[in-house]
C-alpha cells in the first residue's frame, strides 16, 4: 500500500510522534493506521512531540573541539533532573560530536545529520523525549573554525564559552574563557560598544552631577563624565576588566604581556532568553478553595 502524505499526517495527529517516526511505522504495517498507532505505543512514541509544547529551560550545554574548530551546542530539557540522567548526557555529547565533524553550521542543518546508529539527531531527540519523558530540544549552536588560538570552557554543564586569539596559547585561551564564563562581558573591546550606549551612560552621569559640578567650565566637565564613561567602558569589556585569574591586571594586560589579541568569543548559558513558568501550588490551592 501506497503511504500517503495524508496518512502519515493522520497518524502524526493520533500519536504526536514524528513524521518519519509515523513514515516507518505505516511502512512497518503496511499502511494500516490503527496497527501503526499500537506499533508507535509499543515503541514509545506515541505523544513524543506533544511534549513539545512544554517549556524546556534547564538542560546542559556540550563542547567538542579539535584543533582551531570547536562548537558549544544547547540541548535542553525540563528538568535539571533529566539534564543530569545519563541518557540525555550521552545524547548530548553525541550531538557535539555530530555538530564538529558534520560541519552543520545552524541548528536546522544539525537536526538534519546523521545519528550515531542510525536515523537523524532530530529522530534521535524525540525516541529520547519518549525514554525520559520530558521534552528535550536541541536549542542552538556556537561555532568557532580559525587558523589561530582556539580554546573551549563549559563549567558545571551550564555555561560555555569558545575564545579566539591571535597569538598566545591554548593555557591563554582556556583561562580567558574562564574569565569570560564567570565575568559574562557584553563586548570584546571599547571599540565594540555602540555609541548609543555611551551616549546614554553620558547622559545618565550628567543628570547625576551637582548644580555645582555642571557650573564648571565645559572642558572640565567633559573630563569629569570622560573619567566615568571610560570607567563604564572597562567594566562592560572584556580586556578592560580585571583579569578573573590575577586581578591585579586587566585582561588587555594579560594579553599584551603574551603576545596576544582577542578575536572574538561566544558565550552559552543554559536557558538564557527562555521565559520560566513559576508555578506557585500553595497560592493555585488557596484560589482554588476559594480563599484567595
Amino acid at each position: 500500500m501506497e503511504i500517503t502524505a495524508s496518512l502519515v499526517k493522520e497518524l502524526r495527529e493520533r500519536s504526536g510522534a514524528g513524521m518519519m517516526e509515523c513514515k516507518k511505522a505505516l511502512t512497518e504495517n503496511a499502511g494500516n493506521i490503527d496497527a501503526a498507532m499500537e506499533y508507535l505505543r509499543k515503541s514509545g512514541l506515541a505523544k513524543a512531540d506533544k511534549k513539545a509544547g512544554r517549556v524546556a529551560a534547564e538542560g546542559r550545554i556540550v563542547l567538542a573541539q579539535n584543533g582551531g574548530k570547536a562548537v558549544l551546542v544547547e540541548i535542553n530539557s525540563e528538568t535539571d533532573f533529566v539534564g543530569k540522567d545519563d541518557n540525555f548526557v550521552s545524547f548530548a555529547n553525541a550531538v557535539a560530536q555530530i555538530a564538529l565533524q558534520s560541519g552543520a553550521n545552524d541548528i536546522d542543518a544539525l537536526k538534519a545529520a546523521a545519528y550515531t546508529g542510525g536515523g537523524t539527531v532530530e529522530e534521535a531527540r524525540q525516541a529520547l523525549v519518549a525514554k525520559v519523558g520530558e521534552n528535550v530540544q536541541v536549542r542552538r549552536m556556537a561555532t568557532v573554525d580559525s587558523s589561530g588560538t582556539v580554546a573551549g570552557y563549559v563549567h558545571g554543564g551550564r555555561i560555555g564559552v569558545l575564545v579566539e586569539l591571535t597569538g598566545g596559547n591554548e593555557e591563554l585561551a582556556r583561562g580567558i574563557a574562564m574569565h569570560i564564563a564567570a565575568m559574562n562581558p557584553p563586548y570584546a573591546k571599547a571599540s565594540e560598544v555602540p555609541a548609543d550606549f555611551i551616549a546614554k551612560e553620558k547622559e545618565i552621569e550628567l543628570a547625576k552631577m551637582t548644580d555645582k559640578d555642571k557650573a564648571k567650565p565645559a572642558e572640565i566637565l567633559e573630563k569629569i563624565i570622560g573619567g566615568k564613561i571610560a570607567k563604564i567602558v572597562n567594566e562592560v569589556t572584556l580586556t578592560g576588566q580585571p583579569y578573573a585569574l590575577n586581578t591585579d591586571l586587566t585582561v588587555e594586560a594579560v594579553l599584551k604581556k603574551e603576545g596576544a589579541d582577542i578575536v572574538g568569543f561566544k558565550r552559552l548559558a543554559v536557558g538564557e532568553g527562555i521565559e520560566k513558568v513559576v508555578e506557585d501550588y500553595a497560592a493555585e490551592v488557596m484560589k482554588q478553595a476559594g480563599l484567595a
